[in-house]
């Protein structure tokens, strides 16, 4: 029989080791547990996804089918609550158990939020406007919060909180960073590169950074207003990111009688302090009193582990990791290794700097060794300090070396002079020789070396010197990856093709397609499918609810503490004394923690838990507002005609008509609408995916692929016409066409000048390529299959569609030692 082996953690150690565990041919019955809803991602790449620069997609490394393929039973969505280690069971918070004969906790660590008054409020959590920066969850409620505010603080100038000081400027006009210590990064960086790399990120980012300031209040009421300093500063700002570093997650292990200090205490083959069969890995393990918060040697611990516990090698031992991190740390290139200042007298220091470039390098030398590196600004030669400091290369004499190419070529150092032992992905441990095997054995698209060896899957600096290494391995045939044509990742088939194939084979549902087309289905492919199949069949798409996101399933959008906001439609904005009653009183029936304004003039009830929606949806008998999904959302206007002076057109009425026509029709991604009544734009039409701006003349302005959220751009004016149904019919023509030929969540704005604003005029307005008619009918088509989705209250689709979900609590807190 084989041994039953569970993982709780299935963040990026768990699942890593559990990768290593697989790959030594370990035979396990394996369980894991997650504590949130989705598969194993990158949490380094969080920063990007919040900078808008990644697609949560993209972040992604093991799907759910992952586990299927692995005979791996995933608990997502699942806490462990407590460890019987007597018994050898785990308890999760809905009370199930689970036997194990080896256990490995992978628990990872939490963000760590000092004891700020007015942090959070009693029974809400944090206060509104604040928060920490450490799940995807946190990615997107910043993302949606701040897209709605104007001025943020960050505390922690850590990397951490640097990179979210980055992301947030693509959500907000100003961002001021708070660092209680005297520089930046002084975890990794002496003063001097600390000081460097604050004017660097000030000049060029003009992010403003206060150095020396301990936050000692949050302001605000009802929602934050600022922050207050210990020297009495108040910096105003009504979003909040604490990002003060982090804590490993050890609480329920010291619960359960485990030995915790700053985290899990473990031997060097990764096993729990007198446990037999308890084993610690990643960022919650203390191993010889170190913590470690970067990826590298949790990679480390895991390969021992696995080692250890499928008995390929039942002597490997982990001695821990000499740190060395090579970083884009807010746009600015910051190399760090072993000491930051010299500790003995006769320690050789070499330091350059010069500020107007934003470079300093700090070299120290030890009885002829490399012990510590500090590079700001230039990392040239950052590859030759790793290898000389990780493995204790000889030095050059002429000790300028280290720093500066003197008497050769500057630049990057050539492949072929790389050894193949050289480490070019530090994050997971890839070197230039496991890169070229894997060309030689046949695989010659970067992306498809990416995806074999993980190199450039970390924090991404390196995938350059990947794509280098692949080209001069591949000896110039080097392969175009045919999976960057494809509309999802799981069909092998650019859209046009995919969408033939669709109607050739009348696939109606999402799993009919993998069946026909995909082989084993992908998760991260369902909900692009599931948009695309409900675009091309209207009543007659067969729903599935696991090919939806937790927002589609529910029919709201779901909140930072698992709560969920409930946007009753109102069509172009207009309400009524009635409608305003009716939600006032729902809000105060259901206690309904806040009600607010949205950018689309809408309003949103927000806190509202996952049972309760179809209660508050029957109070509230109103439609659905679609404020959660990549669908049709809102036509914003202005007051037009009947009351403005200014108002050379009826922007209201046609703004509810265009609302009544194209309500919750389903997209690539979300399109949002604007009308205005005159070119003097009070409804912004400008700046939305389509907009519709009123002339003299009883003409109208048609606009398209605008955008004013993480990206800004004017739309392209798509024509002019003569009478609002001119507008219904191009609009309804124009957002059909983008439906059939966008890729999978890309937005109007990127759609646009991909195709090109004169193909699309082509196209839509003079009927070029002959498919106007279809176009139409299509449209004609979605429209006629709208059903409201809050009718789900009647008669929910699944019986658990509105099932309580687990609570979410603060856990308690465990006394560690310092």
């Amino acid at each position: 029989m084989r041994q039953r082996l569970v993982v709780i953690g299935n963040g990026m150690a768990g699942a890593r080791t559990v990768e290593e565990i697989l790959a030594r041919g370990g035979d396990f019955d394996i369980t894991m547990f997650g504590d949130e809803p989705y598969g194993n991602y990158n949490r380094i790449m969080l920063s990007n996804v919040l900078a808008g620069v990644e697609d949560e997609s993209g972040i992604f490394l093991n799907d759910l089918s992952w586990y299927a393929d692995n005979g791996i039973t995933l608990h997502a969505g699942s806490r462990i609550e407590r460890i019987d280690r007597h018994a050898k069971r785990v308890y999760a918070e809905d009370g199930t158990e689970t036997p194990y004969d080896k256990l490995i906790i992978a628990t990872g660590s939490r963000a760590f939020v000092p004891p700020i008054p007015g942090a959070h409020r009693p029974g809400r959590g944090y206060h509104q406007g604040v928060f920490a920066f450490r799940t995807l969850d946190d990615t997107r409620a910043m993302i949606r919060y701040a897209k709605e505010h104007e001025r943020a603080v960050v505390i922690g100038g850590g990397l951490l909180g640097l990179e979210a000081a980055r992301g947030l400027q693509n959500h907000l006009p100003h961002v001021t960073l708070v660092h209680a210590a005297g520089h930046l990064m002084n975890t990794q960086l002496n003063e001097q590169a600390g000081r460097q790399l604050k004017e660097t990120i000030e000049a060029k980012l003009g992010i403003e950074v206060v150095v020396d300031g301990m936050t000692t209040e949050i302001l605000g009421k009802h929602a934050v207003t600022g922050v207050k300093l210990a020297d009495g500063r108040v910096i105003g700002c009504d979003v909040i990111v604490v990002a003060a570093g982090i804590r490993a997650n050890a609480e329920m292990a010291a619960a359960s009688g485990l030995a915790v200090e700053r985290g899990i205490v473990v031997d060097d083959q990764m096993r729990v302090q007198d446990e037999d069969d308890i084993y610690a890995v990643g960022e919650c393990a203390q191993h010889r009193g170190e913590v470690y918060g970067l990826v590298a040697p949790l990679w480390d611990q895991a390969k021992v582990l696995a080692d250890h516990l499928t008995g390929v090698n039942p002597l490997a031992e982990y001695h821990g990791s000499q740190v060395a991190t090579k970083l884009k740390v807010a746009g600015v290139d910051v190399a760090a290794m072993g000491l930051k200042e010299p500790e003995h007298e006769n320690d050789e220091v070499l330091t350059f700097a010069e500020p107007k470039k934003g470079v300093y390098k700090n070299v120290i030398i030890r009885d002829g060794r490399l012990v510590g590196a500090t590079l700001v600004g230039d990392v040239k030669k950052v590859a030759f300090l790793m290898q000389a400091f990780d493995r204790g290369l000889a030095l050059p004499e002429e000790r300028a070396e280290l720093m500066f190419d003197l008497g050769g070529p500057a630049g990057e150092v050539k492949v072929e002079d790389m050894a193949d032992d050289e480490q070019v992905c530090n994050c997971n441990g890839v070197s230039k020789g496991t890169i070229c095997s894997t060309v030689q054995s046949g695989c010659k698209t970067v992306s498809g070396v990416m995806d074999k060896t993980r190199a450039g899957k970390g924090c991404g600096t390196c995938k350059s010197v990947v794509q280098r290494i692949v080209e001069w391995a591949a000896g110039g045939e080097v392969e175009e990856d045919p999976a960057a044509s494809y509309y999802v990742p799981g069909i092998p088939m650019p859209k046009p093709e995919l969408m033939n194939a669709i109607r050739l084979h009348s696939l109606r549902s999402v799993s009919s397609v993998f069946a026909k087309l995909g082989g084993d289905e992908d998760a991260k492919s369902k909900m692009g499918l599931a948009s695309l199949l409900k675009m091309m069949w209207g009543g007659e798409y067969v729903d599935e609810r696991d090919a939806r996101f937790i927002n589609d399933r529910v029919h709201a959008n779901i909140q930072r503490d698992g709560t969920f906001s409930v946007v009753p439609q109102m069509k172009g904005g207009v309400t009524t004394p009635a409608q305003l009653k009716r939600i006032a009183e729902v809000a105060e029936k259901h206690e309904v923690p806040m009600v607010k304004l949205t950018g689309g003039q809408r309003i949103d009830l927000l806190g509202i838990p996952k049972e309760k929606l179809p209660e508050v949806w029957a109070d509230l008998d109103m439609p659905s507002g679609y404020a959660y999904g990549k669908s049709f959302r809102t036509v914003k206007t202005c007051v037009g005609s009947d009351f403005c002076r200014f108002g050379v057109g009826d922007s209201t009425a046609l703004g509810i008509a265009l609302e009544e026509r194209y309500q919750g029709i389903e997209g690539p991604g979300k399109m949002k609408l604007a009308v205005t009544g005159c070119p003097r734009n009070c409804a912004e039409a400008y700046v939305k995916d389509l907009g519709v701006v009123a002339i003299d003349g009883g003409k109208w302005e048609i606009y398209v692929g605008g955008a004013a959220g993480a990206h800004i751009r004017k739309g392209d004016l798509l024509t002019t016409v003569s009478s609002p149904a001119e507008v219904i019919t191009l609009t309804g023509r124009f957002l059909q066409y983008y439906r059939e030929n966008a890729n999978w969540l890309e937005r109007t704005y990127a759609f646009v000048p991909r195709v090109g604003i004169e193909k699309v005029r082509a196209v839509v307005v003079d009927d070029s390529e002959g498919i106007a008619a279809d176009l139409d009918a299509a449209m004609e088509a979605s429209v006629a299959a709208y059903r409201d989705p809050w009718k789900d209250r009647d008669e929910p689709a699944t019986p658990g569609q509105f099932r309580t979900s687990l609570p979410l609590i603060v856990l308690p807190q465990v006394p560690v030692r310092a």
